[in-house]
């Protein structure tokens, strides 16, 4: 089966993303052309159904530890899996096309925990990630090859595990004549510098700290759980960002950390939130005005990664991710970088949704030619390695 679709030159790839925000699962169909850096890739059909309440919930609580052992996350697993391959049916139907046609899959799965610096353990100074979401289910209802579970051979590669899309933006998005950023905003926001003209080794990548985690946590707690996000920034727009908290959300250690770095959930989840909530009290900040501060604590955040950690200083920082749809998160980021460009992936024509999506149908197609997928200058790997291990 795989020295079949190693001879196809042009397959149909599923590519699936379900990020820190667990707000459901991004579904991708494209037709991928070639592999290495002359692959060619055309979107054909882009899903993204929610999570339940009570299964994101679920999700929610075991990223943050506190999940009842591993019973449920043998079950949490294979109920991912579920409802993956339910969603590459759903994207097929979509699509017009016939499942039977789908060539491959590559799954990110969900991340439910992320060590990226060593810790003592058992006498042993060990580093780990876990991404769960079966793919034999996959495997079973489309009858195809899937790449999953991308992270662990970066990781033990010496690098991060994170983060996974540079190489993919540097076959698309690089460009000759000008420096090029890209900023995701998930729930977690990172940045890929491509200088203009430049080589794979030349990029550099990192997480630039918060995207749309903290946001999203405190709308839930500020509407007792009716929104899940602030839909086009309505309350933050109503709001003025308090200089007093945001100068302290700016001094956070991790922000002046230099790349390589990564970070998730069990570091800008609850319990850092519940630090923001008191602090606000404290200050007396209205709702739209702690609203606007932790957009502004985004905006800020990323401002400071361009100004002081990127190896050069793009022209054109493009955004995409939940975070583009966000207007006066845009206008925060237009603020505090009033030298870039800035501007959404829809401005040149492309699917910002979809974008991470995208890497993982084009990072599980060069996973089955055995060719290298990974950027070790924006990981910290000691050498290129091929990300994700394949199901038949």
């Amino acid at each position: 089966m795989l020295k079949d679709l190693i001879n196809k030159e042009s397959k149909l790839v599923i590519g699936l993303m379900s990020g820190t925000s667990a707000d459901g699962i991004d579904a991708v169909l494209v037709r991928i052309t070639g592999h290495g850096p002359s692959t060619k890739v055309k979107q054909l059909a882009f899903i993204s159904p929610a999570y339940s309440e009570e299964v994101r919930a679920r999700i929610l609580t075991i990223a943050e530890g506190k999940f009842g052992g591993a019973k449920e996350l043998c079950l949490m697993n294979a109920l991912l899996g579920h409802l993956f391959a339910d969603t590459c049916l759903k994207l097929c139907a979509e699509a017009g096309v016939d499942p039977s046609d789908i060539d491959l899959v590559g799954s990110h799965g969900q991340t439910v925990w992320h060590i990226p610096a060593a810790e003592d353990y058992l006498g042993y100074s060990m580093r780990g990630t876990l991404q769960i979401g079966d793919p034999s289910e996959i495997n079973e209802k489309l009858g195809c090859t899937v790449v999953s579970d991308f992270r662990v051979r970066d990781m033990a590669a010496g690098g991060l595990g994170a983060p996974l899309v540079p190489y993919t933006e540097y076959i698309l998005y690089s460009d000759p004549d000008r420096n090029v950023g890209l900023q995701n905003i998930g729930g977690i926001g990172n940045i890929t510098i491509l200088p203009k003209g430049g080589k794979l080794s030349d990029l550099s990548a990192f997480d630039t700290g918060p995207g749309n985690m903290i946001m999203d946590n405190v709308i839930s707690r500020l509407t007792k759980g009716q929104s899940r996000y602030d839909k086009g920034g309505s309350l933050a727009l109503k709001g003025q960002p308090s200089s007093a908290l945001l100068s302290e959300l700016m001094q956070d250690p991790y922000l002046q950390k230099l790349p390589p770095k990564t970070t998730g959930r069990e570091y800008f989840g609850d319990p850092y939130v519940d630090k923001i909530m008191k602090q606000a009290e404290k200050l007396v900040l209205s709702p739209a005005d702690l609203m606007a501060t932790v957009t502004m604590f985004t905006a800020s955040s990323i401002a400071w990664s361009v100004d002081h950690l990127c190896a050069v200083r793009p022209d054109r920082l493009i955004v995409g991710g939940g975070g583009a749809q966000n207007p006066v998160l845009m206008d925060y980021i237009r603020q505090c970088l009033p030298d870039v460009e800035v501007m959404r992936n829809e401005d040149l024509g492309l699917d910002g949704d979809a974008k991470e999506a995208v890497a993982f149908a084009l990072l599980a197609n060069e996973a089955i030619y055995s060719q290298p997928n990974n950027a070790p200058a924006a990981t910290g790997a000691s050498h290129p390695v091929v990300m994700g291990k394949i199901s038949q």
